[in-house]
């Protein structure tokens, strides 16, 4: 988690919403793949730290299932990138922050557990919590 706390400290400086996502191997020591947010920087809706993650990790991987894998996150993941998880068969999410108005791994939805589909990573919440809600707090009271 703090090597994707690093990653949300680079999106913030670049004017991102501080977000950083890191993608392990199944042996949880060897990182994939880390990215941040880019949506401002490239202009891109779907430039999320987690789709970045995940796009980096399967290409170094030569692959598109990321079974095994860890993604490790500050913010629990949208739908959009729960529905990523999901379809690139990672086994487990890790996130720091609770996502109360867009959450979907457990707050406010939770797509990645949902048993009409036919995969579903399990999911860990709330390492480092405080420190990653204080990045994103940080960021909206002084854009």
């Amino acid at each position: 988690m703090r090597l994707a706390l690093d990653e949300a400290a680079q999106a913030r400086r670049g004017g991102d919403v501080p977000v950083g996502a890191v993608v392990l191997s199944g042996d949880g020591t060897t990182v994939l793949a880390t990215a941040h947010n880019e949506r401002e920087a490239t202009g891109d809706p779907t430039a999320h730290a987690e789709i970045l993650a995940i796009r980096r990790a399967a290409a170094k991987l030569g692959e598109w299932r990321l079974s095994d894998c860890t993604l490790v996150v500050t913010l629990e993941p949208c739908t959009m990138c729960a529905g990523a998880l999901v379809q690139s068969r990672v086994d487990r999410v890790v996130y720091g922050a609770r996502d109360e108005k867009a959450g979907a791994t457990g707050s406010l939805w939770d797509v990645v557990r949902d048993r009409r589909l036919n995969h579903r990573p399990e999911v860990i919440e709330g390492v480092l919590a405080a420190e990653c809600a204080r990045i994103l707090t940080e960021f909206f009271r002084n854009p």
